[in-house]
């Protein structure tokens, strides 16, 4: 009876993945459809659906801070490019500013992880370590060895940071062209599309340099 409570209980447990991506659908989800609510629904201006849907981030960070006394770093950092943006657009009075500086997160996220790659710690193995290694500690201890003695680990390591720097720089690229061409309603909805994207392709792509790297942590582990 136990091992099947136990059973249900692991069953019913939300993905590690689900549960760290969930905070990241709401910041992305929660500006977009305010946006579409204010502008299509309520009529406001595409400058002002905009701004005022910047609320979701703000209250996000305010709320971590009153409730749960901890820093949401992303929705901080939204918030941080959302007043940015802001205060560009007031005194421009062009509602695509407030679109261009959206791509400023990857933007500045891919140079970088693109500057870190050739160098002893490139950014994007901290998150990949946790996924090869799963907790185990020799497979940790494998890491840390092939990290300061294998050519090949250190070259799929960089291989790594350079496909997300170069996917997350593309992606950039992409949403600014795209705000200051495209209409403002478009582009309210292309922009997260391009950042999956974007995403997508890092995963993807990604997955050419992790393989390798798996197959050697393990080889390691083992030895």
């Amino acid at each position: 009876m136990s091992q099947i409570a136990a059973t249900a209980t692991t069953g019913s447990a939300p993905h590690p993945l689900g549960k760290a991506l969930r905070p990241l659908a709401v910041d992305i989800a929660g500006p977009l459809a305010g946006f579409y609510l204010l502008h299509s629904g309520l009529g406001l201006s595409e400058f002002a659906a905009l701004a005022w849907s910047s609320a979701f981030p703000i209250a996000r960070t305010v709320l971590g801070l009153v409730g749960e006394r901890t820093l949401n770093r992303f929705a901080a950092l939204m918030l941080g490019v959302n007043l940015v943006g802001l205060a560009l657009t007031a005194v421009s009075g062009d509602a695509r500013l407030m679109l261009a500086k959206d791509s400023v997160l990857s933007g500045f996220m891919a140079l970088a992880i693109l500057a870190s790659a050739p160098t002893a710690r490139p950014l994007m193995s901290a998150a990949l370590r946790p996924f090869l290694t799963k907790g185990d500690p020799a497979r940790d201890a494998a890491w840390d060895r092939l990290a300061t003695g294998s050519r090949a680990f250190r070259r799929h390591e960089r291989l790594f940071s350079a496909v997300w720097g170069g996917a997350l720089l593309a992606e950039c690229a992409a949403r600014v062209v795209g705000a200051f061409t495209l209409p403002v309603a478009t582009m309210a909805w292309l922009s997260t599309v391009l950042l999956v994207a974007g995403l997508a392709a890092g995963s993807v792509l990604g997955r050419a340099a992790a393989e390798p790297m798996a197959k050697l942590v393990r080889a390691e582990a083992a030895a």
